[in-house]
Order: structure tokens, then C-alpha cells, then sequence
């Protein structure tokens, strides 16, 4: 059981774990009396099957549902992820669901921990943990089917993180800034993806591109492959590791009527700065296609 005071704490149910977003203030209480109060959730099984194509990645399925799914679809539910289709991601693209469970109002985004998660904690886990998994005569409130082989890659348009659609349909829109990193998509395998495209290449001239990694773990491991000096070659400001622009505090907050194209999880106005800013999000192969261009472009162009 973890929880914290981010929204986004959700992610740690990428190893099994039930992580859930409280309040600050509910945090302080919780470090005071060691106790709290929570509601058992009802679960909403979430079955993913098929071969990711060429070109879609994690971020691309997880908006594609809360797309047709709706941004309370799981209000105080635990979503469960399951099927054939995660089982075969990386568990940084587990991260990246688990993440964005949160925007469908999730309590919790779950993965049954298997061979890779355990093969990950180990050496880094403190004590010893339990995998925890679902009763064989279990109960969902609902189960949701989703077969991703002909899915293309997926773009968030402002203002809600629901106004999703295919990137054939939001392809040309202009804009000033591209962020490639943060919580959702900031580890080595996002860095290299957008490396891979941007390798011998320049970013627009008009955009600005600011790489976020998610951890200074992520970063060294991203500094010492070389990662981050492609990226760099390629035009990219380099940032340190944290939310950046993403909690609109620093580092490329929006001006008035600017626009950008980022790998976070939020478009919600004023998010990253002025209300009238915009905001599109999609995968870091997207985000760094469209750098090349100055516009949202489908990324298998470059791929």
C-alpha cells in the first residue's frame, strides 16, 4: 500500500503495488497517526490484446481509452490491466498506463506482478513484499475489451485529456513548444525512442524542445548511452529531472496563446502556465516527429 501526495503516485501499481494520490494535508495526518481511512473500490478489468503496431506505443493505448472511455469512467475504482498485450510491455510502458490511470479518476492502475517486475525488484525492494494477485472467482464491476493491432498513434487535444483523437485528425496544428519526458514518459526507452528519430537531424527552428528525464537514474543512464547527446545535437534543451513545465511552476511555463505538444499527462487550461496557453499530448515518438516539422505529424513517417 503506497500512497502520496502527487496524483500521479498511481504509477507504483506498475509493480503490483495498490499507489494512490491523497491530499497534502492528508499526508501529514497519515505521517502523524500512522492510520487512514479508505473506502475498498470497486475494480474495473481492463483486457488489452493484440501486438502493439509499428509506431503506437503505451501512451498512444492509454489515451486511445480514456478517449473512449471518459475522464471519470473510473471514479474511485481500481482499474486492473491485463491480457496478452501488457503482458508483453516493458514495465516502463506499464508505468506510462499505470500513470495515466489517475485520468480516468482512478484510485489505482494494477499490474499482476510477473517474471520481469520481480526480476526488477530485485536488489532494489527493502523488505520483503507479497505479490498480491486477483482471486481466480473475482468480481469486476465491468470488463473492458481492447484489441490494439490496428490502433494508430493518439493525440490529446485541449482542453481535457478525453478529447482524444487519431494524430490523421489533429496532423498540421502548429506549435511552439515540445516537452519529451516527465513522470509519464520520461525514461530511457521515451529518451531513446526520440533519439532514434532526431539522431542526425534539427528541430524546427520555431520550437523549442525541452527533454525532461524522470529520474536522475533515467538521466545517467540516458547520459552514458549517448542519449542526451543526440538529443542535444539535435536542437533539444537538456533539463534536470523533475515535473518541469508540467505543474506550470518553471522551466518553460506557457505564454499567452502559445501552444505546445508534450508527453505529460495533463492538458487541463493553464496547466502549464498562461489559461491562454494550449496543450496536446501524445507519445515521445509524436512529440519528436512533430519537432521536426513545427506540427503535430504522425510519427511512423520517421520510424
Amino acid at each position: 500500500l503506497i500512497l502520496g501526495a502527487d496524483s500521479h503516485t498511481t504509477s507504483y501499481g506498475a509493480f503490483g503495488a495498490f499507489a494512490a494520490g491523497i491530499g497534502r494535508s492528508e499526508v501529514a495526518t497519515l505521517w502523524a497517526t500512522d492510520e487512514i481511512w479508505l473506502r475498498v473500490p470497486e475494480t474495473i478489468k481492463i483486457e488489452i490484446k493484440g501486438e502493439l503496431p509499428s509506431g503506437v506505443y503505451a501512451k498512444d493505448v492509454i489515451l486511445k481509452i480514456i478517449g473512449k472511455e471518459g475522464a471519470d469512467r473510473a471514479n474511485y475504482k481500481a482499474v486492473e490491466f491485463t491480457g496478452e498485450a501488457v503482458k508483453k510491455f516493458s514495465l516502463a510502458s506499464r508505468l506510462v498506463l499505470a500513470n495515466m490511470a489517475a485520468e480516468m479518476g482512478a484510485k489505482n492502475g494494477y499490474f499482476e506482478p510477473d517474471e520481469e517486475t520481480l526480476l526488477w525488484l530485485k536488489g532494489r525492494a527493502k523488505d520483503k513484499f507479497k505479490v498480491i494477485s486477483s482471486d481466480p472467482d473475482a468480481r469486476y464491476e465491468a470488463v473492458l475489451d481492447y484489441n490494439i493491432s490496428s490502433w494508430e498513434p493518439q493525440v490529446a487535444c485541449p482542453h481535457t485529456v478525453d478529447n482524444v483523437k487519431p494524430v490523421s485528425k489533429a496532423e498540421g496544428k502548429e506549435f511552439h513548444q515540445a516537452v519529451i519526458g516527465t513522470c509519464t514518459n520520461g525514461r530511457f526507452e521515451d529518451l531513446e525512442v526520440a533519439a532514434r528519430i532526431l539522431k542526425g537531424k534539427k528541430v524546427h527552428p520555431k520550437v523549442r524542445v525541452l527533454i525532461i528525464p524522470a529520474s536522475r537514474q533515467e538521466y545517467l543512464l540516458a547520459l552514458k548511452k549517448g542519449i542526451l547527446e543526440i538529443l542535444a545535437e539535435a536542437g533539444c534543451v537538456i533539463l534536470n529531472p523533475g515535473c518541469g513545465p508540467c505543474l506550470g511552476a518553471h522551466q518553460g511555463i506557457l505564454a499567452p496563446g502559445e501552444v505546445a505538444l508534450s508527453t505529460a499527462n495533463r492538458n487541463f487550461r493553464g496547466r502549464m502556465g498562461s489559461r491562454d496557453a494550449q496543450i496536446y499530448l501524445a507519445s515521445p515518438a509524436t512529440v519528436a516527429a512533430s519537432s521536426l516539422e513545427g506540427k503535430i505529424t504522425d510519427p511512423r513517417k520517421f520510424l
